[in-house]
């Protein structure tokens, strides 16, 4: 993220950050996509959707149930989750004003810019859980 800030964005106030994250067992995987310039408190988001302690996924678990690597963390990613096993969460504040959300395409060298409706139909037609929540 300190990177993109370098970077002239045509919607900077509408750029993801992305956390891929696990229970302490390993059982459930969740993908949290907020603002860029929001801060995520894993305590809290644990106490406010009833999850279990949570940690940040290992880059070995990433590439193999996303197909990414570190840095190109995207809901795009998700097309890749074959079990389905990777919960979704986005913030509703991407649904306010123009409704887009800026996200990389599987590749942290570039981001599109799509609206945030659009990108949760896509990941519902994969099947994968979608909760549009305010984090």
């Amino acid at each position: 993220m300190e990177e993109l800030d370098a970077v002239e964005l045509p919607y900077p106030d509408c750029d993801a950050k992305n956390l891929f994250v696990r229970d302490d067992k390993r059982r459930f995987y969740y993908l949290i996509t907020v603002k860029g310039d929001k801060r995520v408190d894993l305590k809290e988001f644990r106490k406010t959707y009833g999850t279990k302690p949570l940690t940040f996924v290992k880059p070995d678990e990433l590439e193999q149930i996303l197909g990414l690597i570190p840095g190109a963390v995207t809901p795009f990613g998700l097309l890749n989750d074959e079990e389905k096993k990777v919960v979704f969460y986005i913030d509703s504040a991407f649904k306010d004003g123009s409704g887009l959300t800026g996200v990389h395409p599987n590749d942290n060298t570039a981001t599109v810019w799509l609206k945030a409706e659009d990108l949760i139909k896509i990941i519902q037609e994969h099947e994968n859980e979608v909760n549009v929540v305010e984090i």
